[in-house]
């Protein structure tokens, strides 16, 4: 006879549980601040609430890196002010994560261009395209292809030295909702950025909120 405190059952639940991938890009530090945590506790929080960080480059110096990695694991994409080499960096990173195809490069360039251009600048077809450069935060569906530019968590759209926009990417099998938010206020230096999301399953897209840019048959 079992122990009375041991439960048997035939019934197998199966719990899937997503990945909650962290999105930075641009942080170009050190600077007037020499790590993230210069601009608050903030930062810290919100890379210790995800299981991956992808950063889409210019950190300008790879302490960046070491940094972030107190809270996850870090998948960089070489940025071009990143002058000084570093084996977890790499110009163009292609991962498989929960039967998605997630391609990183720091400039997207052309990002209008037609989606099939934009598949060359990846070594196979990715479904999700992860960028930075611009400091300009930017969500889109198109052509099957979720495109993300999270802004810079340190100069949004081109500001100074401030707090501003980072984004999460959840993703399961078939599904996916990315959010691009700012990241709270620094005193005096209000963060311009703007909030949006999406979410996608199985090819069509769910919910929408903020300045997303869809394809008019996406709509």
């Amino acid at each position: 006879m079992p122990p009375c405190n041991l439960l048997i059952t035939e019934q197998i639940e199966t719990i899937v549980l997503p990945m909650l991938i962290g999105l930075i890009t641009d942080t170009h530090l050190p600077g007037r601040v020499r790590t993230l945590d210069g601009l608050g506790d903030l930062p810290g929080e919100f890379l210790s609430s995800v299981d991956l960080i992808l950063h889409g480059g210019d950190l300008t110096s790879p302490m960046v890196l070491d940094w972030c990695e107190q809270f996850a694991p870090v998948i960089c994409s070489t940025g071009n002010n990143d002058p000084i080499p570093d084996p977890r960096m790499k110009e163009v990173q292609v991962l498989e994560i929960e039967e998605w195809s997630i391609g990183m490069i720091h400039s997207l360039e052309g990002q209008f261009r037609p989606i099939q251009d934009l598949q060359k600048m990846f070594p196979k077809p990715v479904q999700i395209m992860i960028s930075g450069h611009t400091h300009q935060e930017r969500l889109e569906y198109r052509d099957g292809v979720l495109l993300i530019n999270s802004g810079s968590i340190t100069f949004p759209q081109h500001k100074e030295l401030r707090l501003g926009t980072v984004g999460t990417l959840e993703i399961y099998p078939g599904k996916a909702k990315v959010e691009i938010f700012p990241l709270g206020e620094t005193p005096g230096s209000p963060n311009p950025g703007k909030k949006m999301s999406m979410a996608i399953e199985n090819g069509i897209v769910t919910h929408s909120e903020g300045p997303v840019m869809l394809a008019q048959h996406n709509q």
